[in-house]
Protein backbone atom coordinates (compact mmCIF):
# COMPACT_ATOMS: atom_id res chain seq x y z
CA UNK A 1 0.00 0.00 0.00
CA UNK A 2 1.48 3.11 -0.75
CA UNK A 3 1.82 6.23 1.52
CA UNK A 4 -0.37 8.13 0.57
CA UNK A 5 -3.32 6.01 0.82
CA UNK A 6 -2.00 4.85 4.15
CA UNK A 7 -2.21 8.35 4.94
CA UNK A 8 -5.91 9.03 3.72
CA UNK A 9 -6.94 6.02 6.55
CA UNK A 10 -4.46 6.26 8.98
CA UNK A 11 -5.38 9.50 11.19
CA UNK A 12 -7.78 12.39 12.02
CA UNK A 13 -6.30 15.79 12.42
CA UNK A 14 -6.66 18.94 15.02
CA UNK A 15 -10.37 19.67 14.07
CA UNK A 16 -10.91 16.08 15.47
CA UNK A 17 -9.95 16.40 18.79
CA UNK A 18 -12.98 15.11 21.16
CA UNK A 19 -14.38 18.41 21.25
CA UNK A 20 -16.52 17.79 18.65
CA UNK A 21 -19.61 15.16 17.24
CA UNK A 22 -18.17 12.54 14.44
CA UNK A 23 -20.40 10.98 12.11
CA UNK A 24 -20.01 8.64 9.51
CA UNK A 25 -21.42 10.03 6.90
CA UNK A 26 -21.71 13.41 5.63
CA UNK A 27 -24.08 16.00 6.55
CA UNK A 28 -25.09 17.28 2.90
CA UNK A 29 -26.26 15.01 -0.57
CA UNK A 30 -25.07 16.20 -3.65
CA UNK A 31 -28.74 17.94 -4.07
CA UNK A 32 -28.12 20.39 -1.31
CA UNK A 33 -24.45 21.55 -2.46
CA UNK A 34 -24.61 25.23 -4.22
CA UNK A 35 -21.91 27.10 -5.94
CA UNK A 36 -20.86 29.81 -3.26
CA UNK A 37 -17.45 31.74 -2.21
CA UNK A 38 -17.96 31.62 1.04
CA UNK A 39 -14.86 30.54 2.16
CA UNK A 40 -12.65 30.82 -0.45
CA UNK A 41 -9.31 32.31 0.43
CA UNK A 42 -6.39 32.29 3.32
CA UNK A 43 -7.80 32.44 7.02
CA UNK A 44 -6.25 32.91 9.94
CA UNK A 45 -7.07 32.30 13.47
CA UNK A 46 -7.26 35.46 16.03
CA UNK A 47 -6.40 33.80 19.78
CA UNK A 48 -5.67 37.07 21.02
CA UNK A 49 -7.73 39.80 19.56
CA UNK A 50 -4.47 40.74 17.70
CA UNK A 51 -4.19 39.27 14.34
CA UNK A 52 -0.84 39.14 12.67
CA UNK A 53 -0.66 37.93 9.46
CA UNK A 54 2.98 35.52 9.49
CA UNK A 55 4.81 32.86 8.82
CA UNK A 56 4.17 31.64 12.11
CA UNK A 57 0.17 31.77 12.13
CA UNK A 58 -1.68 28.58 11.50
CA UNK A 59 -3.05 29.19 7.84
CA UNK A 60 -6.78 28.02 6.25
CA UNK A 61 -6.69 28.23 2.99
CA UNK A 62 -9.75 27.40 1.12
CA UNK A 63 -9.87 26.42 -2.94
CA UNK A 64 -12.15 25.10 -5.31
CA UNK A 65 -11.20 21.81 -6.68
CA UNK A 66 -10.28 21.17 -10.32
CA UNK A 67 -13.18 19.99 -12.46
CA UNK A 68 -11.35 17.46 -14.62
CA UNK A 69 -8.55 18.27 -16.06
CA UNK A 70 -6.67 21.07 -14.13
CA UNK A 71 -5.47 22.62 -17.41
CA UNK A 72 -8.55 23.15 -18.55
CA UNK A 73 -8.77 25.58 -15.25
CA UNK A 74 -12.81 24.74 -14.74
CA UNK A 75 -13.20 24.77 -10.63
CA UNK A 76 -15.69 22.96 -8.93
CA UNK A 77 -17.72 26.02 -6.70
CA UNK A 78 -19.97 23.62 -4.62
CA UNK A 79 -16.91 22.04 -2.96
CA UNK A 80 -13.47 23.32 -1.28
CA UNK A 81 -10.18 21.66 -0.51
CA UNK A 82 -8.93 23.11 2.68
CA UNK A 83 -5.34 23.03 3.08
CA UNK A 84 -4.87 23.30 7.05
CA UNK A 85 -0.96 24.81 7.60
CA UNK A 86 0.16 24.79 11.47
CA UNK A 87 3.46 25.78 12.53
CA UNK A 88 4.72 24.20 15.54
CA UNK A 89 7.77 24.93 17.02
CA UNK A 90 9.39 25.80 13.22
CA UNK A 91 8.08 22.53 12.17
CA UNK A 92 5.44 23.02 9.43
CA UNK A 93 2.53 20.42 8.99
CA UNK A 94 -0.25 20.67 6.29
CA UNK A 95 -3.33 18.49 6.18
CA UNK A 96 -6.13 18.83 3.32
CA UNK A 97 -9.66 18.37 4.09
CA UNK A 98 -12.80 17.98 2.09
CA UNK A 99 -15.22 20.87 3.02
CA UNK A 100 -18.82 20.95 1.71
CA UNK A 101 -21.30 24.36 2.71
CA UNK A 102 -24.78 23.42 3.08
CA UNK A 103 -27.88 25.74 4.14
CA UNK A 104 -30.59 24.49 7.41
CA UNK A 105 -32.66 26.65 8.74
CA UNK A 106 -31.31 29.26 7.11
CA UNK A 107 -28.21 28.90 8.45
CA UNK A 108 -24.83 27.43 6.76
CA UNK A 109 -23.24 24.46 7.94
CA UNK A 110 -19.63 23.29 6.69
CA UNK A 111 -19.10 19.75 6.92
CA UNK A 112 -14.97 18.22 7.04
CA UNK A 113 -13.50 15.11 5.81
CA UNK A 114 -9.80 14.49 5.79
CA UNK A 115 -8.23 13.17 3.04
CA UNK A 116 -4.73 14.12 3.82
CA UNK A 117 -3.13 14.09 6.99
CA UNK A 118 0.86 15.03 5.49
CA UNK A 119 3.83 14.54 4.07
CA UNK A 120 5.55 12.69 6.65
CA UNK A 121 6.96 9.00 5.58
CA UNK A 122 6.96 7.69 9.28
CA UNK A 123 3.70 5.81 9.67
CA UNK A 124 3.33 4.70 13.32
CA UNK A 125 0.77 1.36 14.65
CA UNK A 126 -1.42 4.24 16.70
CA UNK A 127 -1.87 6.12 13.53
CA UNK A 128 -3.34 2.79 11.51
CA UNK A 129 -5.16 2.51 13.92
CA UNK A 130 -7.29 5.71 13.65
CA UNK A 131 -9.87 6.30 10.68
CA UNK A 132 -11.05 9.71 8.92
CA UNK A 133 -14.94 11.05 9.75
CA UNK A 134 -16.93 13.39 8.77
CA UNK A 135 -17.67 16.76 11.55
CA UNK A 136 -20.28 19.33 10.86
CA UNK A 137 -20.25 22.96 12.39
CA UNK A 138 -22.41 26.02 12.18
CA UNK A 139 -21.22 28.65 10.00
CA UNK A 140 -21.62 32.25 10.64
CA UNK A 141 -20.30 34.70 8.08
CA UNK A 142 -19.74 38.29 8.55
CA UNK A 143 -17.53 40.98 6.54
CA UNK A 144 -13.90 39.46 6.41
CA UNK A 145 -14.67 36.85 9.25
CA UNK A 146 -15.70 33.26 9.42
CA UNK A 147 -16.95 32.29 13.15
CA UNK A 148 -17.06 28.38 13.08
CA UNK A 149 -18.97 26.68 16.19
CA UNK A 150 -18.96 22.65 16.41
CA UNK A 151 -21.73 20.84 18.08
CA UNK A 152 -20.76 19.85 21.87
CA UNK A 153 -19.93 16.45 21.90
CA UNK A 154 -21.16 15.97 25.46
CA UNK A 155 -24.62 17.58 25.13
CA UNK A 156 -25.28 15.01 22.91
CA UNK A 157 -24.08 11.98 24.60
CA UNK A 158 -26.49 13.50 27.42
CA UNK A 159 -29.41 13.98 25.01
CA UNK A 160 -28.65 10.45 23.91
CA UNK A 161 -28.31 9.10 27.75
CA UNK A 162 -31.75 11.05 28.58
CA UNK A 163 -33.33 9.21 25.75
CA UNK A 164 -34.26 12.50 24.43
CA UNK A 165 -32.99 12.33 21.16
CA UNK A 166 -33.08 9.16 18.86
CA UNK A 167 -30.28 8.87 16.40
CA UNK A 168 -28.36 6.22 14.90
CA UNK A 169 -25.59 6.25 16.53
CA UNK A 170 -22.48 4.21 17.78
CA UNK A 171 -20.53 4.43 21.72
CA UNK A 172 -18.02 2.33 22.77
CA UNK A 173 -17.86 4.02 25.94
CA UNK A 174 -15.18 6.99 24.93
CA UNK A 175 -16.96 8.41 21.59
CA UNK A 176 -19.79 8.15 20.46
CA UNK A 177 -20.33 8.06 16.43
CA UNK A 178 -23.60 9.05 14.68
CA UNK A 179 -24.37 6.58 11.90
CA UNK A 180 -27.36 8.45 10.58
CA UNK A 181 -27.96 8.51 7.14
CA UNK A 182 -27.85 12.38 5.77
CA UNK A 183 -31.01 13.36 6.02
CA UNK A 184 -31.72 12.22 9.34
CA UNK A 185 -28.80 14.03 10.43
CA UNK A 186 -30.05 17.16 8.62
CA UNK A 187 -33.22 16.80 10.56
CA UNK A 188 -30.53 16.74 14.14
CA UNK A 189 -29.10 20.03 13.15
CA UNK A 190 -32.34 21.83 11.89
CA UNK A 191 -33.48 21.23 15.24
CA UNK A 192 -30.64 22.38 17.58
CA UNK A 193 -30.12 25.32 15.53
CA UNK A 194 -30.82 27.53 17.82
CA UNK A 195 -30.26 26.41 20.61
CA UNK A 196 -27.00 27.74 22.58
CA UNK A 197 -26.71 24.85 24.64
CA UNK A 198 -26.09 22.44 21.74
CA UNK A 199 -22.76 24.99 20.90
CA UNK A 200 -21.85 26.35 24.06
CA UNK A 201 -19.01 24.19 24.92
CA UNK A 202 -17.84 22.38 21.81
CA UNK A 203 -15.06 23.66 19.39
CA UNK A 204 -15.90 27.38 18.45
CA UNK A 205 -13.06 29.17 15.57
CA UNK A 206 -12.45 32.53 14.35
CA UNK A 207 -11.13 32.82 11.41
CA UNK A 208 -10.40 36.33 9.45
CA UNK A 209 -8.82 37.07 5.70
CA UNK A 210 -6.09 37.73 5.10
CA UNK A 211 -5.71 40.91 3.36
Amino acid sequence: MKTRNILLIATITILLSGCVVYSFYPLYTESDLFENDLLLGEWFEDDDNDVVFSGSDDSWNFTHPFLGDQKDSIRDKKRYVLSLTSNDNGVVKESKFAVHVIKLADEYFLDFYIEDYGDDDYITLADLHVVPVHTFAKLIVSDDKLEIRWFDPEWLEDLIKENKIRIHHEDNGDYILLTANPKELQKFVSKYVDSEEAFEDGLDLELYRKK
